[in-house]
């Protein structure tokens, strides 16, 4: 007698074998389809704060109209350039956490006759915001002014419309946008922020969840550290917040700046951003080496490369390709980059 056994199982691959046994003298023909099942694909679970984030909530063709509650220039009448910082309410409206940015479309319309395109802008505020109610959001806008090779003076569009905005004026909003820049989850992370000018907006949202708010979920417990880079002591921005926030938590924040045409290292070369991070080589190698240390950059494009050369050689010293390590903690969430 022949018997011929199919056993269908639906899977992703299938292999098929056949064998013949005896049984009561009879010789038995099996055919079975057996299956290999591929090994599922890991999902990969992000190490920020990114669970239940919302983006592109407000689009340009429908965006949120707020209102300027507050704008304030924070930078001293001998910078070089005027930064604003500004309030505006959202009424809740634009749910954004810590690291993302909003689009700000500029009143009027461009040479062509269309309105303007949206600006984007780094949240400033934490996501409770500067009053603490979770209704407003808050920017960091340098005014733009410059003159061209025909010598005239150019005005930034979106720019200068924030920055001259009165309390009560209309502003229309979109987003929020971005995760790149998002905090970790990890309360007990060691974070090194890297700001340049407004680039410092993000890290002031970090720092005032960390060190100025009380959170059910959340209590920082690690590292922050700040390096600010500017041309100008009158150009700090937040200068005050920063050093109170080191008052409150001596242990858990550390802050330097690095005044370009004010300060020099020991070799009398100016202190940028990246001369001030040489000093701290060795010990910042260290903590990039910790599987829970995060780097944040915002600001200029090219603070990026000089953090590079500096750490080029201290990978060398360990038998790292620095370029090649660098991708590894980009992969990990650990080495975010935001420049303009």
């Amino acid at each position: 007698m022949k018997i011929k056994l199919m056993a269908m199982i639906k899977q992703q691959s299938t292999n098929l074998y056949s064998k013949n046994v005896s049984t009561n003298a009879k010789s038995v023909s099996i055919r079975a389809q057996v299956t290999t099942e591929a090994p599922a694909k890991a999902v990969k679970i992000s190490k920020k704060n990114d669970e239940g984030v919302v983006t592109n909530k407000y689009k340009p063709k429908e965006p949120y109209i707020g209102r300027c509650l507050l704008n304030t220039k924070i930078t001293g009448d001998d910078a070089p350039g005027e930064t604003w910082h500004m309030v505006f309410s959202t009424e809740g409206e634009v749910p954004y956490r810590e690291g993302q940015s909003v689009g700000v479309i500029p009143d009027g319309i461009d040479k062509n006759g269309k309105p303007h395109k949206l600006r984007l802008y780094s949240i400033a505020s934490s996501a409770l915001g500067d009053f603490g109610d979770s209704k407003t959001v808050s920017l960091c806008v340098k005014r733009l002014v410059y003159t061209n090779d025909q010598g005239e003076i150019v005005k930034g569009v979106c720019s200068n419309f924030l920055c001259d905005l009165k309390p009560g004026a209309e502003v229309k909003i979109t987003g929020p946008v971005g995760k790149e820049m998002l905090m970790p989850k990890d309360p007990n992370a060691t974070i090194i922020m890297l700001a340049t000018g407004t680039g410092i907006a993000p890290f002031r949202s970090f720092l005032w969840k960390m060190f100025f708010e009380k959170h059910d979920d959340y209590k920082f417990n690690g590292l922050a550290w700040l390096f600010l880079g500017v041309p100008t002591s009158s150009s700090l921005l937040y200068k005050e917040e920063f050093e109170k926030m080191k008052e409150k938590a001596p242990d858990k924040f550390r802050l330097d700046f690095a005044v370009s045409r004010e300060q020099t290292n020991e070799k009398g070369e100016k202190m940028y951003i990246q001369t001030r991070m040489a000093q701290y080589a060795e010990e910042l190698w260290e903590l990039l080496k910790k599987d829970n240390t995060y780097v944040y950059m915002c600001g200029l494009k090219g603070m990026e490369k000089g953090i590079d050369d500096i750490m080029v050689n201290l990978a060398a010293k360990d038998g790292i390709d620095w370029m090649t390590y660098k991708k590894e903690l980009k992969k990990g969430e650990q080495w975010n980059v935001e420049v303009y």
